[in-house]
């Protein structure tokens, strides 16, 4: 399955962005989703995840309360929809599947498909 991020750009602290992730190639359908995110410097880190079903999600602690995580099997998206963001948030977001049921959503060793990323950033 091919991933294709979109959505990043450039807001104040405090703004809101909305990502999408588009799936080809395969229905994304049997797949678990999820957000990863990678700051200068750092390594990349579970933002919020979702269920190949929609019915489970997961969040980042530095990250609850501040987004939702929602797909579209129909549309075979994914979305992140982002809020209240602060400069610490600046990172390329990466969208990765899985197989259905194959760890935890966390667990970035177990996503077999990563999108190209999708450059956020905040400034303050």
């Amino acid at each position: 399955v091919q991933l294709q991020a979109s959505g990043g750009g450039l807001v104040q602290t405090g703004g809101s962005l909305r990502l999408s992730c588009a799936a080809s190639g395969r229905s994304s359908s049997n797949y678990d989703m999820a957000w990863f995110r990678q700051a200068p410097g750092k390594e990349r880190e579970f933002a919020a995840g979702i269920t190949w079903d929609g019915v489970t999600t997961r969040y980042a602690g530095f990250l609850k309360g501040r987004v939702t995580i929602s797909r579209d099997n129909a549309k075979n998206t994914v979305y992140l929809q982002m809020q209240s963001l602060k400069p610490e948030d600046t990172a390329v977001y990466f969208c990765a599947a899985k197989m259905y049921g194959s760890a935890w959503l966390s667990t970035l060793s177990a996503y077999n498909y990563w999108g190209q990323g999708t450059q956020v950033t905040v400034s303050s």
